[in-house]
């Protein structure tokens, strides 16, 4: 069992790492929130222990983007914020316990394998169109059996794309759903990570799945 504690004060890791590691687990640090991520959208957990303070990116922001991403790994946090407003924002994010610092040990290690009994309530999913695959679990995506080398962002774009295949999507809502913003007429940040997403995942292959809709948008679909 593989376990990733995103924690930034050292001690604390340590001490948890050392005692996960006693009682049989495989433990992975990260010491602030971009670090943290990245691993659990990179490497597979059974676990991950957050902390909610952290360097860079909070808990709160971390877990909100692994859901949105659909990478469903049990999420316990572990925090100094004892306000019950906060354990539900966190419950509400999607995370599956919450334990206050400072905290028993031995109380830990119990909410742990309470968590990994309940198994794999949610599965996270494969994605796929024609010869084109989405691993949400691992973020990994593959096409005609080639890698594809994608950033964090291209990843859940083409994520986005996969998930509404068939629809034509327009440049609003796109930019609403990947990047959380409101729009502006001006602004040609879609174009742009389109483009490079395009060069990516059509250039390299006869077939081109992602095809624009002029006037209205783009659509992800496999066409004779």
């Amino acid at each position: 069992m593989k376990i990733l504690i995103v924690e930034d004060e050292r001690k604390t890791a340590a001490y948890l790492k050392r005692g996960l590691e006693e009682n049989g687990f495989v433990v992975d640090l990260a010491e602030n929130g971009e670090d943290g991520g990245h691993l659990a959208r990179t490497q597979t957990y059974e676990l991950i222990i957050l902390d909610v303070l952290l360097p860079g990116r909070d808990g709160w922001s971390v877990i909100t983007d692994l859901r949105r991403q659909e990478i469903s790994t049990p999420v316990l946090f572990l925090t100094a914020r004892d306000a019950v407003r906060d354990r539900v924002k966190g419950l509400e994010l999607g995370a599956d316990d919450y334990l206050v610092k400072p905290f028993d040990f031995s109380e830990l290690l119990a909410r742990t394998r309470s968590i990994l009994r309940r198994g794999p309530v949610r599965r996270t999913p494969v994605l796929a169109l024609a010869d084109l695959e989405l691993d949400l679990g691992r973020h990994r995506a593959r096409r005609g059996g080639q890698a594809l080398d994608l950033t964090p962002k291209e990843f859940q774009l083409l994520s986005f794309l996969l998930q509404r295949s068939g629809e034509v999507l327009s440049r609003t809502l796109i930019a609403e759903q990947v990047w959380d913003i409101n729009f502006e007429s001006d602004s040609n940040v879609v174009e742009v990570h389109m483009r490079r997403l395009r060069s990516k995942v059509d250039d390299p292959f006869e077939k081109k799945l992602i095809h624009t809709v002029r006037g209205v948008g783009y659509v992800l679909e496999q066409r004779a």
